[in-house]
């Protein structure tokens, strides 16, 4: 695959974090989106609740010739994310690329060779590691209460119902709901199911269930839509009020 007709993924700092990025608007060419720039990144950014700062940042790009441009450097999880969605062989294309460049990224921070014909380096390393295991480690009995919490209302499939996922969320289930019914999900009959995109994410799990000698969808919640949700949930649903 020739890696230099794909947008360049760049050192960049989105929400205090130094973190590989793409540039939106290449991307975008390399998807050969057809929509505009500006009206596809938008309806993007809107349908599939990315959140600036987090996922992106904007800045503006002043050229020698011709108006400033608002220009988006996205995280290669939002790269990632918009190239799957456009279920073309160019999303493909691109979403193993990004997957290729954190490979890469990885296996470039350390280099072993260097290391082990330094001893002051291999010394440092150990060091480093070391910490690591020992921050891991309260890490872990600090958020022991808080897997026990999750875990409480995780299934034997490892997934949540919606009601039980407004629970772990610290969500009363009925705003939790009427929240997913505003964006994430519809009605199919009388059973509440997700719209294609948030499955493809992810973040849902539908399964048929046999009720009254009938298959039924029931609609579950994954883990990484637990994660997912936990970042975008209004204040008014944490708080337990309506709008």
């Amino acid at each position: 695959m020739e890696y230099s007709k794909f947008p360049s993924v760049v050192k960049g700092q989105i929400g205090g974090s130094s973190i590989q990025t793409v540039n939106a608007r290449e991307l975008h060419a390399f998807l050969e989106v057809s929509t505009r720039f500006n009206d596809w990144i938008t309806a993007r950014i809107r349908d599939f609740g990315f959140a600036e700062n987090q996922d992106f940042v904007t800045f503006t790009e002043n050229p020698v010739k011709g108006r400033p441009s608002k220009e988006y450097a996205l995280s290669l999880d939002m790269a990632k994310e918009l190239s799957m969605v456009e279920r073309n062989e160019k999303g493909k294309q691109a979403r193993q690329y990004f997957i290729e460049c954190e490979r890469r990224a990885k296996q470039a921070a350390v280099d072993p060779v260097a290391v082990l014909n330094d001893p002051a380096a291999m010394r440092g390393l150990l060091l480093s590691y070391s910490e690591k295991v020992l921050e891991l480690q309260s890490q872990i009995e600090a958020d022991k209460p808080k897997t026990d919490f999750y875990n409480a209302y995780v299934n034997a499939d490892g997934l949540y119902t919606l009601q039980n996922a407004g629970r772990a969320l610290n969500a009363r289930p009925n705003l939790f709901i009427r929240f997913l019914k505003e964006k994430y999900m519809f009605y199919q009959g009388t059973a509440l199911v997700p719209r294609v995109q948030y499955i493809q994410m992810g973040l849902f799990e539908v399964k048929n269930e046999i009720v009254d000698d009938k298959a039924r969808p029931r609609s579950y919640m994954t883990p990484k839509g637990l994660e997912y949700f936990s970042k975008r949930l209004p204040e008014h649903i944490k708080a337990g009020r309506a709008a």
